[in-house]
């Protein structure tokens, strides 16, 4: 095991890998802009960096700044957390050549799994179910491009090769609107993420959003954890996730699960990861592969009392999987609301100072936030503030504990979020479970 890592990101996820490393008795650095010296993660650290201003560009994604922080406290790894440079290649990659243990999969996976025209080809060679298209970049040919749709079948939806977070997509229901689509889309892509390749899928119209976490080691060795339903976005962004997905049966499960672990060997995959696919009429279509930590990982940690963010460091730092895939076992239900600095009715973004924060607690209940009386959010970064989970025998349990929560959590000062996931935690199409990705955009009447 390492004997000291940098952290290499902010906020909730930040505290989450220090916690983790306190437990396996591994010292911590905490990198930090010269704003967030007073985060908790940054007082709790053993040692802590300033690598710049304010601005992400300037510190949390400043490659050079991290690496030499990594230098100069004799650190052995750095573990990037999920967003900034989590899926990087190229940070991967330097980490790497500097002499330092990235806690995440190799380069030249992170290219493969980032582009989504060669992931998709990599996971049609694994046999892993895809949305149907070729997934060929759409070149210049209107002609072609018109055909290709006919074949497809309208509605398509043209997608940015580099693309991510629910950005880079547009959707066409007629043949008229795609020549333009595919230009503004291309040109789109080549301003946000560098790479103007497009392609072309079929758009699946009611979908529910279903993903996989997988582990695996340098060994030779991954398993699955079952998977986890993320169907409550607002565009494209996750609003609340749970585990496992409602009406996905034990043999789907299996399947798919034992589908996406044989992939991560075909690819030499290592480290922890998620499949993501779309889920329509009781059929997987493979959609990307994030190669990083998620956000919602504690949902699926309750429901099988298995620690992630060890296992990441474990394995990067050589150790085979600690469990195999029959010792992996499912119990009850697990919710997770995401707490945002926003209006929970405009959503506008509010930092500010918190006059008060009251944390809930009682059965069942784990809240990942590193936020206290006196901080002050600051309006730079994204306004996730922390993350509310409830675990219960059945989903039923679940959700009656996550409003029990939610009922006894404070935060004065600054907007929040908590009515917003009230209002989901109390919706009847929620309790039924199974809801498609458009269902809270129309319950809020953001879409038709």
């Amino acid at each position: 095991m390492f004997d000291k890592i940098v952290i290499a990101n902010r906020g909730e996820i930040a505290l989450r890998i220090l916690r983790a490393c306190r437990e396996l008795g591994v010292k911590t650095v905490a990198v930090h802009s010269d704003v967030d010296r007073d985060l908790k993660h940054v007082r709790l650290a053993d040692e802590a960096v300033c690598i710049g201003p304010p601005a992400s560009t300037d510190s949390y994604l400043n490659i050079p700044a991290i690496i030499s922080a990594a230098e100069v406290t004799d650190a052995e790894a750095i573990h990037p957390g999920y967003g900034f440079l989590s899926e990087n290649a190229d940070f991967s990659e330097k980490v790497s050549q500097s002499g330092f243990t990235f806690i995440g999969p190799k380069a030249e996976t992170i290219r493969l799994m980032g582009d989504k025209i060669s992931a998709k080809k990599s996971m049609q060679e694994a046999n892993i179910p895809c949305v149907p298209g070729n997934g060929d970049p759409l070149g210049s040919d209107n002609a072609t491009n018109l055909k290709m749709a006919q074949e497809i079948g309208y509605p398509v939806i043209i997608k940015a090769a580099g693309g991510g977070g629910g950005r880079g997509m547009r959707t066409v229901h007629t043949e008229a609107a795609l020549v333009n689509a595919i230009t503004m889309t291309k040109a789109e892509a080549g301003t946000a993420f560098g790479n103007s390749t497009v392609y072309m899928e079929k758009f699946l119209e009611d979908p529910r959003h279903i993903e996989f976490q997988v582990l695996a080691d340098n060994h030779g060795n991954a398993i699955h954890l079952g998977e986890r339903d993320c169907s409550m976005q607002r565009r494209h962004q996750k609003v609340v996730e749970e585990a496992p997905a409602p009406g996905i049966t034990d043999e789907e499960r299996n399947r798919m699960g034992a589908l996406c672990a044989k992939a991560c060997i075909d690819i030499g995959y290592r480290g922890a990861g998620t499949f993501e696919f779309l889920y329509e009429k009781g059929e997987f279509f493979f959609i990307e592969m994030n190669t990083r930590v998620q956000v919602e990982h504690p949902v699926t940690e309750m429901i099988t009392g298995f620690d992630i963010v060890k296992e990441q460091l474990r394995v990067a730092a050589g150790e085979p999987l600690s469990v195999t895939q029959d010792q992996i076992t499912f119990t009850g239900h697990a919710i997770e609301c995401r707490l945002n600095a926003e209006d929970a009715v405009t959503f506008m973004p509010s930092p500010g100072r918190i006059e008060q924060f009251h944390m809930p607690g009682g059965p069942g209940i784990r809240c990942e936030t590193h936020i206290y009386n006196g901080y002050t959010v600051p309006p730079y970064y994204d306004s996730m503030i922390g993350k509310l989970i409830a675990h219960g025998d059945d989903r039923s349990s679940a959700i009656a504990r996550m409003k029990t929560a939610l009922s006894e959590m404070v935060i004065d000062g600054i907007k929040s979020n908590i009515a917003l996931q009230q209002d989901i935690m109390s919706d009847s199409g929620f309790a039924q479970g199974s809801q498609n990705i458009h269902y809270l955009e129309k319950k809020l009447g953001l879409s038709k």
